[in-house]
């Protein structure tokens, strides 16, 4: 049994790069072919053996938590109709009872502090932390890929891709002493460095896995870049006392938090389904002179 059960998901954004869709759905709950952002997220999860589910949440997303719970009626409908495909897809929506929950943060106060509101939640286990907006197609999912890793290595551990240097400052930057493998011993992390400085061009995407010490550094830092409560800064803190391991995952990353990140990903998951492919593929290659739209 997997020695990480525990995921939160920081799902408390508004999504302004997404409005108007964003102005009654939760950006989480954006259709990535035919399943919500969250949904992506949660699978990935669950491939690594988590069985309780953290969502930090915020006003207006009451939806996350509707998607995630039993559909009855629907479901006796599709049952009375004979939709057996129908009803083998709501199966991913649903959860154990008392698997999931969700709690509410009030101030977007940055990634560390969601992370923090989870922490009588969490204990005193490892845990993992998944950001929904970075999506990664790989069969066997990042996270699954991390928890083997963090059973060697322990500490915390971060996921990380190599990116230009040119795009470094869009980052946070592992800062690498040893590389072995998929693995790099880190001195620490710099968030967002310009490109002639950057420590490294391995840039850390949203997967996490944190050691519960994490909370005590998150309790004594004050507000960071923004005036929020960085994440990052917690984890250089604790540097010294738990170490930390970049781990560079095997699959492809989309940024689904922009609208250029989730059309790309919306088309590599089409090309990557049996069913859409080759239908999807002949489309895309006709469209040589693609329509202008009217505004």
């Amino acid at each position: 049994m997997t020695h990480i059960r525990t995921a939160v998901f920081p799902v408390a954004g508004m999504g302004t790069r997404f409005l108007p869709a964003t102005k009654s759905i939760p950006k989480e709950m954006l259709p990535l072919v035919d399943r919500p952002l969250i949904q992506y997220a949660v699978d990935e999860a669950r491939k690594a053996g988590i069985e309780e589910f953290i969502f930090v949440s915020a006003a207006g997303k009451g939806a996350l938590e509707d998607y995630f719970d039993t559909a009855a009626a629907l479901e006796m409908q599709l049952k009375a109709k004979g939709k057996t495909d129908a009803l083998q897809a709501l199966a991913p929506t649903r959860m154990p009872e008392g698997a999931l929950t969700i709690l509410r943060q009030a101030q977007p106060l940055g990634l560390g502090h969601a992370v923090r509101q989870a922490k009588r939640l969490v204990g005193d286990t490892p845990f993992a932390v998944l950001l929904p907006d970075d999506v990664i197609l790989h069969e066997t999912g990042t996270l699954a890929q991390m928890v083997e890793a963090h059973a060697d290595q322990g500490g915390h551990m971060v996921a990380t891709m190599e990116v230009p240097r040119a795009a470094v400052s869009s980052y946070g930057v592992l800062d690498v002493s040893q590389q072995k493998g998929r693995i790099a011993q880190a001195r620490g992390l710099v968030e967002k460095p310009r490109p002639d400085v950057a420590p490294s061009t391995q840039a850390i995407v949203g997967r996490y896995i944190l050691e519960p010490s994490i909370f005590e550094r998150l309790d004594a830092l004050g507000p960071g870049a923004g005036g929020e409560l960085q994440l990052t800064d917690a984890i250089n803190a604790d540097v010294e006392t738990a170490g930390v391991t970049g781990y560079q995952f095997a699959g492809e990353r989309f940024d689904c938090g922009s609208v250029q990140g989730f059309v790309q990903a919306t088309a590599a998951f089409a090309m990557a389904r049996g069913d859409l492919s080759a239908e999807f593929s002949a489309f895309m290659a006709a469209r040589k002179n693609p329509l202008k739209m009217v505004a």
